[in-house]
């Protein structure tokens, strides 16, 4: 009873300044889920954004900001990895009060036994983001095992639904256009089939699992999966549980090259979805993209090509083309079938190879050129791609902010020409994920920039360096130039020099797990 009293304010104090501690250190980790969430839940590109993002970690108070762009989804994952952060936390505040105590034992020093709960608690508390690492890779067996049986269960089904109803999966790849290609062949095949799409960016197992578990119903006729990667071997999971018959690959170009390193690799990646068709499957390739070209050329399972250039090696491709600030009309060729006038509100010509894609895909699957061209016609911009964007002060707004890449930047500048009589200013941020060819690959959109534009505001003084370098190697008028530090001082500037009828441009958007430079 008498030593209980004599460390009795020991207690007292390590009770008080951990529970503080430990409510607070709670708190703050939210924010490194969240950045974690954002990462896909891999540890390491968790580190990579650690590594890439020291002052952001390193504030004493951070927390989730209420306007981010893609919130924090407390899904099960989400909730059950803060259940196992809590318990590594309360371990490391208990490891705490044995050392305070084993302290005071030696010491008698109340004072120093105080002391290093403080600091220790201190230091649980700021290296949250790091303790989030064990955390992850303490779940990370658990959440293996959830998943594959979220996959084999998806898997199952759609092998049930092939076998037994005749389901048809179509498989979607590539650098960029995967996306759109997806919602524009979701549009035109629905004019003869029931179809299942995928929302939004949904490519990954889990993501296409879930959408197969809970969505997919008896009666659909073409299932339509994007596939998407960051890394060899990840094409393939995807296939083997989507299970294609026919693959689409839209485009190849420099994308998170961070990760893939050299394009041969992500020619290698994406070519999976046609390593994984069945012998009778059918490979659609995107002919005019140099990439892709060569990967059609190599493959031995029936094949089609298309696009808007080489016609004699065409099987479906799209001539007498106009484009304007309202949309595009072409002539749309299949071999042996016919031919058929076609319009769509879709803006730029890259649009057009898109709807390509997907008209191929509708022609294998059997829909006649009618129910194309209707299906067509219906095609509406999807968010973030070259989409128009009502306002109210009188000036055009396109908004193309999803993930920019050097051939999709190169298509909306190409939009801005059509509007041939309007002062054309551009909002970007400029591109990520290039890898080594970063800086390069933006000092040259820059070069691009100067002969279409007006106005050019960049958000990130760091980060759009080179895109002002090839602005100036352009001799573009530098009082045109606004180089500000965050979307809100862009929409200032915005407001000062834009007039009725000016074109807007906001191009690529940063994640939230980038920083504004």
């Amino acid at each position: 009873m008498k030593i209980f009293l004599v460390k009795l304010p020991i207690y007292i104090i390590d009770l008080i300044v951990i529970s503080v501690a430990l409510y607070y250190s709670l708190i703050r980790s939210n924010f490194p889920i969240h950045m974690l969430q954002l990462e896909g839940y891999d540890n390491d590109e968790y580190k990579t954004f650690l590594k890439n993002n020291k002052e952001k970690m390193n504030k004493l108070v951070y927390k989730l900001d209420k306007n981010q762009k893609t919130p924090i989804v407390w899904t099960d994952r989400a909730k059950r990895l803060l259940k196992k952060h809590k318990i590594i936390n309360f371990i490391f505040f208990v490891i705490i009060v044995v050392i305070s105590l084993l302290l005071f034992d030696i010491t008698k020093s109340y004072v120093l036994s105080a002391f290093s709960t403080i600091v220790f608690s201190f230091l649980v508390y700021f290296f949250q983001y790091r303790i989030l690492i064990l955390t992850n890779m303490w779940a990370k067996p658990t959440e293996d095992k959830i998943n594959m049986g979220f996959y084999n269960s998806a898997q199952a089904k759609i092998k049930k639904f092939k076998e037994e109803r005749g389901l048809k999966v179509l498989g979607i790849t590539g650098s960029f256009g995967k996306t759109s290609v997806k919602f524009i062949s979701n549009t035109i095949l629905s004019e003869g089939l029931r179809v299942k799409n995928t929302p939004s960016s949904f490519n990954t197992p889990m993501g296409l699992s879930k959408i197969i578990n809970n969505e997919l119903e008896s009666n659909t006729d073409v299932f339509i999966a994007e596939l998407g990667a960051k890394m060899p071997g990840e094409i393939h999971e995807v296939a083997e549980l989507v299970q294609p018959d026919i693959g689409i690959i839209t485009a190849i170009g420099p994308t998170h090259m961070h990760l893939f390193k050299t394009i041969e690799n992500i020619q290698k990646t994406k070519y999976e979805l046609i390593e994984d068709l069945p012998e009778d499957g059918i490979a659609i390739f995107n002919y005019d993209n140099d990439y892709v070209k060569p990967l059609a050329d190599k493959t031995l399972k029936k094949t089609y090509r298309y696009g808007t250039r080489d016609f004699e090696k065409l099987d479906i491709y799209a001539d007498e083309i106009k484009v304007n600030e309202t949309g595009s009309e072409f002539m749309l060729h299949i071999k042996g079938v016919g031919e058929i006038k076609c319009e769509t509100k879709l803006l730029g010509v890259h649009n057009i190879s898109n709807i390509l894609a997907s008209a191929t895909a509708a022609h294998v699957l059997g829909l006649s050129l009618e129910d194309i061209q209707r299906g067509i016609k219906k095609v509406e911009p999807v968010e973030h791609r070259l989409s128009l964007l009502p306002s109210t002060n009188g000036t055009i707004v396109i908004d193309d902010a999803f993930n920019s890449n050097p051939v999709g930047f190169r298509a909306a500048l190409d939009v801005l020409r059509e509007f041939k009589d309007h002062r054309k200013i551009i909002i970007t941020p400029g591109m990520v994920e290039l890898g080594d060819m970063e800086i390069c690959e933006n000092r040259k959109i820059g070069e691009a920039m100067a002969d279409v534009l007006d106005f050019v505001i960049l958000v990130g003084k760091k980060r759009t360096l080179p895109i002002y370098e090839g602005l100036k190697n352009k001799k573009f008028n530098e009082d045109n130039i606004y180089r500000v530090s965050s979307l809100a001082e862009a929409t200032e500037v915005l407001a000062k020099i834009s007039l009725p009828g000016d074109v807007l441009l906001f191009e690529n958007d940063l994640p939230d797990n980038y920083n504004e430079e």
